[in-house]
């Protein structure tokens, strides 16, 4: 197999494994979407199990309650108002705790807006029950003894006063009237960790045995990503097991996702000494995080109430038996924000929390996909601009593989040298590929030629050019980060074209389903479809015409499949084909002189 024959073949698989399943898989079979659901559903009392599925055991024999109720949806606004609150107010955050129930239902993150518009609205991340996609933190206990009252979703906490803000603890109390008081004592840092000791006082003549649990409750349809490149959904990290949806080879897929737990495959409850669970989305987390020496019981659940959807991650903690006038505590923390590399960086090592930058789906390639950001962000902070990190990385990319690079494009100037002699083989042996092979290998050997060293330049991408995608598509360091002119962000297509000339005529080209990949081919694919079809001249020319056809093609494949792309992908690409043209050209121009 000629050098050519070896190159196309490698840009062939390169193309299956970097955006087979996204650019064909993906919009061939998409994920069926569920319907929007406009009705949500209220608090259940303690105890009870989500409709369908079994309440996941609890030691002393207690178990988590699930979430029910009646169908209500109203206001974001109408529904904070019902109910007194205490507010959260923190550099990064904004939102209350719920004094019904002594939820975490209201939270904003401050920093990040939903678009690249300045007054576009800012990110909500939690919202109480009742509203259209309820999504809330709860802390409770459960009692060995059904006779014992604790607190639940109705319960009316007292607060101690003033806002929760990192400088201003707050604690809310709860008396059941016969002998126990419940405190949950609120702490949050400057970012978005939340730490929540929870606390019983038992006055009582008998010693009472209480389970703690937390949750998070998801309810309504949950808006994903629809695609096969991204987790979004429940998370966690178990006994040191990473459960994030993954299959192996499509076959044996681990049960953390939203079809799953609608299917009913549900894994049972998992045991773990500390760990952390919860649900993920793109660019956000809602985590729970237990004490790391203690011993827990995680658990998904799911139900329905009417049309809604309620998904649910919990777990419980060791039993606690409080002896009378005696009390007891449990400390976790509940981590509800964006998911910043550094921040999850700094909590995994300050909280010992275990794989907490994993929220992030680095993927398969994780061990090169997080250096790769670690080496962005580190230019970024250097000259400002993401763009320019990663033009700059790419060189840096380049001079790595200087040696490998001179030594492929060397071999592929002899080839190119040889071409009339290879072509005048194959006139003489005709259709004996057996003899043609052989003389070919006798002619490669004579003049030091090397077939096979033309793919390199290709294959040695193919890695960093996934892994560079993942970064652009799941950190949010790269989410809405600016370029240069028309570029306001990087992890986003180009968001000109060709058809109204790059913006200058007034008009948006026509939605036409399947011709929108090509309608919307922005300035920055076709600069790279044109830096890989200069790139491709100073290949050697296939003798062989169809293969030449098919040559002259691949930079138009190329630019309509890359043209939806993260403009940061392509301008990767774009700043990757000029510098390997400079240098192939140079090495070919010396091998010439010599």
């Amino acid at each position: 197999m000629d050098q050519q024959r070896n190159l196309f073949l490698a840009i062939g698989i390169s193309i299956a494994i970097l955006v087979g399943f996204q650019f064909f898989y993906a919009r061939i079979f998409p994920p069926k979407p569920e319907p929007v659901v406009q009705t949500q559903s209220t608090p259940a009392s303690p105890g009870a199990s989500a409709p369908g599925q079994a309440a996941s055991p609890a030691q002393g024999g207690a178990a988590v309650p699930g979430i029910q109720g009646a169908v209500v949806t109203a206001s974001r606004e109408s529904v904070l108002a019902q109910s007194p609150r205490v507010a959260i107010a923190t550099p990064r955050l904004k939102g209350s705790i719920n004094l019904t129930g002594g939820r975490i239902d209201d939270l904003t993150l401050i920093d990040y807006r939903e678009t690249i518009d300045p007054n576009s609205p800012q990110i909500v991340l939690l919202a109480p029950d009742g509203t259209e996609y309820p999504y809330f933190v709860e802390f409770g206990w459960v009692a060995g003894d059904a006779a014992a009252k604790v607190p639940g979703p109705d319960t009316r906490w007292t607060s101690s006063g003033g806002a929760l803000t990192p400088d201003h603890p707050v604690d809310l109390t709860w008396d059941n009237g016969a002998g126990l008081t419940f405190t949950q004592h609120y702490a949050i840092d400057a970012n978005y960790m939340f730490t929540v000791t929870s606390r019983i006082l038992n006055r009582t003549n008998q010693p009472v045995n209480l389970v703690p649990y937390e949750r998070i409750a998801r309810l309504g349809e949950v808006q994903t990503s629809k695609t096969y490149l991204l987790h979004e959904g429940p998370i966690g990290v178990l006994d040191g097991k990473l459960h994030d949806g993954s299959c192996v080879l499509g076959l044996a897929c681990d049960p953390f996702n939203y079809p799953d737990m609608k299917n009913g495959n549900l894994p049972p409850a998992y045991a773990s000494t500390g760990g952390w669970l919860g649900f993920t989305d793109k660019y956000w987390l809602t985590a729970l995080i237990p004490d790391q020496g203690q011993v827990i019981h995680a658990d998904l659940k799911y139900g329905t109430a009417g049309n809604t959807d309620i998904y649910q991650t919990d777990y419980t903690g060791p039993v606690q038996s409080v002896a009378p006038g005696q009390s007891a505590e449990t400390a976790s923390h509940v981590f509800a924000g964006a998911k910043e590399v550094a921040l999850l960086d700094r909590y995994e090592i300050q909280n010992r929390i275990p794989s907490f930058d994993r929220a992030i789906d680095f993927g398969l390639f994780y061990w090169i996909t997080k250096p790769i950001f670690l080496m962005l962000d580190f230019f970024y902070k250097l000259i400002g601009n993401f763009g320019l990190a990663i033009m700059l990385l790419t060189v840096i990319i380049k001079l790595a593989f200087f040696p490998l690079a001179n030594k492929s494009y060397r071999a592929m100037g002899k080839m190119k040298k040889l071409q009339p002699e290879i072509q005048k083989l194959r006139e003489k042996f005709g259709e004996d590929k057996e003899k043609l092979n052989k003389e070919m290998m006798a002619l490669y050997k004579r003049v030091g030629a090397n077939p096979m060293a033309g793919c390199l330049p290709i294959v040695i991408q193919i890695p960093v050019f996934f892994s560079l995608y993942k970064v652009l598509y799941v950190t949010i360091e790269m989410r809405q980060a600016p370029f240069y002119g028309w570029i306001h962000d990087l992890s986003a297509p180009d968001p000109t074209t060709f058809v109204n000339l790059f913006g200058l005529l007034p008009f948006a080209p026509p939605e036409i389903a399947f011709l929108h990949s090509i309608m919307h081919i922005g300035a920055w694919p076709l600069i790279m479809g044109v830096t890989m079809f200069l790139q491709q001249k100073l290949n050697p020319a296939p003798p062989d015409p169809i293969q030449a056809k098919m040559f002259m093609v691949l930079p138009f494949v190329f630019t309509v499949m890359l043209g939806q792309f993260a403009a940061g992908l392509v301008i990767y690409w774009s700043w990757n084909n000029l510098l390997s043209i400079a240098q192939q050209w140079t090495i070919m121009r010396r091998a010439r002189n010599d």
